[in-house]
């Protein structure tokens, strides 16, 4: 178990319940990020997992944390481990057995949904997927993998490229420079990593009042229609540009 998880099952224990009226600018957060032996999800596995809830009063001085680094009992890539620090060797030594760990997670993940609280992470597919793939692998005695269909998700990367127009690279790291929120440790640490992400919807939300005023309700429809259209979007300019293998999905969650 966690050394962070009772503080952390109890603040969400306390938390509010939401309904579809609250407005992104005012819902309480529940963020996550993860580190990974690789990048293909159901193959690959979570090392490393943090969740941060946020209340939207407090900010960042009242977040509450849990963390895990977990054993995943299959080899890291070289290129992940150079990425996120992590080795073989460590996480054999000090990584949770993974059946507990993901079974914690996941539990977290779905009470906070059961009180609307959205799971917000960045490119939130992915963090998703690798979720799944795991409680699929090592707890598929107690739980189902999460339906998209049902969740209720923040991704700041769809919502940054529907109402931003800069150029270049949309990283986690460029987007937090972008709009001047300050990380909380390095990135590529998945604590650092969830904050920077949390962090975000502060300033998209003051900015932009149109996202603002996004309902709980409204969320998921307005992220896949956001997504949708920056992808139709960007795979019209690859096919003009000739760039035909950088074909995208539609779909998003």
């Amino acid at each position: 178990m966690s050394d962070t998880l009772t503080p952390f099952q109890e603040a969400l224990a306390a938390a509010p319940s939401q309904n579809d009226e609250t407005t992104l600018a005012n819902s309480w957060l529940l963020g996550l990020d993860t580190e990974t032996t690789g990048i293909h999800p159901g193959t690959d596995a979570i090392v490393s997992a943090c969740l941060v809830l946020r209340n939207p009063e407090l900010g960042y001085e009242g977040d509450a944390v849990a963390e895990w680094v977990i054993n995943p009992h299959r080899h890291i890539s070289a290129g992940a481990s150079k990425v996120n620090g992590f080795t073989n060797e460590f996480l054999l030594e000090n990584g949770a057995e993974p059946a507990e760990a993901i079974a914690e997670i996941a539990g977290l993940i779905a009470q906070a949904q059961t009180k609307r609280i959205p799971l917000l992470a960045y490119n939130a597919p992915f963090d998703i997927d690798m979720i799944n793939g795991d409680v699929s692998r090592w707890c598929a005695d107690q739980m189902q993998p999460f339906d998209s269909a049902d969740m209720l998700v923040v991704d700041p990367l769809v919502i940054d490229r529907a109402i931003s127009n800069r150029r270049g690279r949309r990283s986690l790291e460029y987007t937090t420079e972008y709009y001047g929120v300050l990380p909380h440790g390095n990135f590529h640490n998945a604590t650092a990593d969830t904050i920077a992400a949390v962090d975000l919807i502060k300033p998209m939300t003051t900015l932009y009042p149109q996202v603002a005023r996004i309902s709980l309700g409204e969320l998921m429809e307005w992220e896949r229609k956001a997504h949708g259209d920056w992808a139709t979007s960007y795979m019209q300019w690859a096919q003009a540009n000739g760039k035909t293998r950088h074909m995208l999905s539609t779909q998003w969650l």
